[in-house]
């Protein structure tokens, strides 16, 4: 299945194909529609090229296939046959098989419609399909781009204090239309940019009924007769419906049988583009978009906004978001953490530490979506580290793009010593090029020394070295790592020849031998002491 967040490769419209003065491509036959697009480019000298046509190609033929002496006949068949494949264009060579365009094939072309062009034998077919894929890389570089802006964009407009308006207002902008958000009861709760004619307008309220669960055993009151969405449907003249599911119908009255609510559905009213998008919330807020034009990357940006509005309208009706923001705000106020931890909904909780693989630290939106993939609202973004606080009942795993790191399950007042773990095993796991590590829960060495007695050895032997933080977190690194300069260098990101001078000058300060493996284990259990 491809991606929602990625929009498709855009075709190439075949006038910007017969521009290419390289090609020298020209036109003799078939309808001048500045609107014909090719998908890609395909030779084939089959005499029935039908079988192996997926649609909108240009084929590509020097008509080695045809036979002497053929007449019409033999060219209506073979053009028809491309037509009804769904070729949207036929690119005739005259060399070295022909010095010129069958004038049969001319004439064949202009009766079913289809575009005939003439390569001159200066130009291989290889060229022709090289300038294609040439074309369509451009205009996906083009939409990719215009794609990245609109979601910085309107990642921006979520951030604002009041974002559900900005956030319509930008997708509006973006998507050069209309924007609005119905409520569960099909009202409008806010709408930016050039509204749609009346026709259509009622038409994508229709449609968004649609996409919203509803009683099985009683239709809506006051709704239509529900349309199908996913294909045409029988009583709306001149539109078009495509979507993901089928809306059963029933008689008023009548038993009707619970059929799955879909989660997007579209439609053409007079020439203006309808989509409608149900929000992930499951309270029945819509996201409808009307456009006079319809691109690759516009569903990917109403889909984007729709992820947004789905967090933003989760806040207007989830109690769970209600009771988050009552704990931060009484542990603002000086609340202990473990007497708001209720609140959260969780008795004991991972802390997970999460860096992208990519260079840019993660935005907001990015940060939303890895807590939404851990199955947990509280997100921190700080810097290039995003942390997590994940119910312990959820399982942590691996994700792509990510490198985690997870600390053991700890009550709220312990929070603190889970993030140390956390940041520790993240440090260890991008050493290793390890995808997830977690913190170790075993029994350790340190639960055999009370407490205060391994804290005072602790800052008895790491006194010479507690004032500079730079020195204990390498040497606490280099340690973890087995003296690894270089897993040391790419875990504190900086270079080996920093952590060799900084482990020298631990030695020095601490007048230790630290080839000596008793000293490392001495070390070391003073630095894991809290």
């Amino acid at each position: 299945m491809t991606d929602p967040m990625v929009p498709p490769t855009p075709p190439v419209h075949l006038q910007a194909l017969l521009a290419r003065e390289d090609l020298g491509l020209r036109r003799i036959a078939g309808p001048d529609d500045p609107g014909t697009v090719i998908r890609w480019a395909h030779a084939s000298e089959m005499a029935d090229p039908y079988p192996y046509l997926l649609g909108g190609e240009l084929l590509l033929s020097a008509g080695v296939h045809i036979p002497e002496g053929a007449g019409p006949g033999y060219f209506d068949a073979y053009v028809s046959r491309i037509v009804a494949a769904g070729g949207a264009a036929l690119g005739f060579g005259v060399a070295p098989v022909h010095e010129a365009v069958p004038k049969a094939l001319v004439e064949a072309c202009e009766m079913h419609g289809l575009p005939l062009l003439e390569v001159p034998p200066r130009t291989t077919f290889s060229a022709v399909a090289q300038a294609v894929w040439q074309l369509m890389a451009q205009a996906r570089l083009a939409e990719l781009r215009r794609v990245t802006e609109a979601q910085q964009s309107l990642a921006a407009a979520a951030a604002r204090p009041d974002p559900l308006r900005p956030v319509l207002r930008r997708l509006a902008q973006r998507l050069n239309g209309w924007a609005a958000l119905y409520s569960p009861d099909t009202t409008e709760l806010a709408a930016s940019g050039p509204p749609p004619p009346p026709t259509a307008h009622q038409a994508l309220t229709n449609l968004t009924q649609a996409l919203r669960p509803s009683d099985p055993t009683t239709p809506a009151a006051g709704s239509p007769p529900p349309a199908t969405v996913g294909s045409p449907p029988a009583a709306a003249a001149g539109s078009r419906a495509a979507g993901a599911a089928r809306v059963g119908a029933a008689a008023p009255g009548k038993h009707r049988q619970a059929t799955p609510t879909p989660t997007s559905a579209s439609d053409t009213v007079d020439g203006t583009h309808l989509a409608a998008y149900a929000l992930g919330t499951g309270h029945g807020f819509v996201l409808a978009v009307a456009t006079p034009h319809r691109t690759p990357g516009d569903h990917t940006i109403a889909s984007v906004a729709a992820a947004l509005l789905t967090l933003l309208t989760g806040q207007l009706r989830s109690s769970t978001a209600t009771a988050r923001s009552s704990a931060l705000v009484r542990l603002l106020l000086g609340t202990p953490p473990p007497e708001v931890a209720h609140l959260l909904g969780a008795e004991r909780w991972h802390m997970v530490h999460a860096r992208p693989d990519g260079q840019a630290p993660p935005d907001p939106l990015t940060a939303a979506a890895l807590g939404t993939a851990l199955g947990s609202a509280l997100v921190d973004p700080a810097g290039e580290t995003v942390r997590v606080l994940v119910p312990a009942d959820h399982p942590v795993e691996p994700l792509p793009g990510w490198t985690l790191g997870v600390s053991t399950a700890v009550a709220p007042e312990d929070w603190p010593a889970a993030d140390t773990q956390a940041a520790r095993a993240l440090a260890r796991a991008r050493a290793t090029r390890t995808r997830l590590l977690r913190h170790g829960d075993r029994p350790a060495l340190a639960d055999l020394v009370p407490p205060h007695d391994a804290d005072a050895h602790a800052r008895s032997l790491l006194a010479p070295i507690a004032a500079t933080p730079a020195l204990t977190d390498t040497l606490r690194t280099w340690l973890s790592l087995h003296g690894s300069w270089d897993r040391t260098a790419v875990a504190l990101s900086v270079h080996r020849n920093t952590v060799r001078q900084r482990i020298a000058r631990c030695a020095a300060l601490l007048d230790a031998d630290l080839d000596d493996p008793d000293v490392r284990m001495e070390l070391w259990f003073a630095l894991r002491t809290p």
